[in-house]
């Protein structure tokens, strides 16, 4: 197989390292095959591709869709390296209010996959960073809800002091968990 996967501490969580082919002139790898990825992930169609460019100290989320829009994201960093958090938001679930927080980077060539009925999101700790995820279902902005990233519920250890997280208006105005209905 072209990639390893390793389940993270909720195990629907993947973290997904592929082959990476290097020499003098640079590598080669393949960030995503449905052939093999349906070994692991049976079911999951990727149906949208998306790109963001942020800064320093940008935070992004936690972000996720309503159902019936849920969506299974499949992300990665291309230039920069984030902090990238998963939080599992199904109220029926042993690991309610867990997260998952792993470090990817353009170098480490790391790729994480969230299923449906988690918040998203993440921290840039380089400079600058561009993040490429795929979706298993279309942006739906009627579905398009998140929680606020500093829920003293969730206690996410985000890499930098509040003061110096940079978020938009939208994210700074997200609910709490317990103010939402899922």
């Amino acid at each position: 197989m072209k990639f390893k996967v390793t389940p993270q501490s909720i195990p629907d969580v993947l973290l997904i390292e592929p082959t990476v082919f290097e020499d003098e002139r640079g590598y080669f790898k393949e960030c995503y095959q449905q052939q093999d990825f349906e070994t692991f992930l049976p079911g999951v169609r990727f149906v949208q591709e998306n790109e963001s460019k942020s800064s320093k100290g940008v935070l992004r989320g936690l972000h996720f869709q309503k159902e019936p829009h849920g969506q299974a994201k499949l992300i990665r960093v291309v230039q920069g390296k984030i902090w990238d958090v998963a939080v599992d938001i199904r109220r029926d679930s042993p690991t309610f209010k867990s997260f998952v927080g792993v470090e990817l980077s353009a170098e480490n060539h790391a790729q994480l996959f969230i299923p449906k009925g988690f918040a998203h999101g993440f921290i840039v700790l380089s400079d600058s960073a561009i993040i490429q995820y795929k979706t298993d279902e279309y942006y739906h902005s009627e579905s398009d809800t998140g929680i606020q990233a500093f829920d003293q519920v969730l206690s996410i250890p985000w890499p930098l002091e509040r003061s110096k997280c940079i978020l938009s208006e939208k994210d700074s105005n997200l609910p709490l968990l317990k103010e939402i209905r899922i």
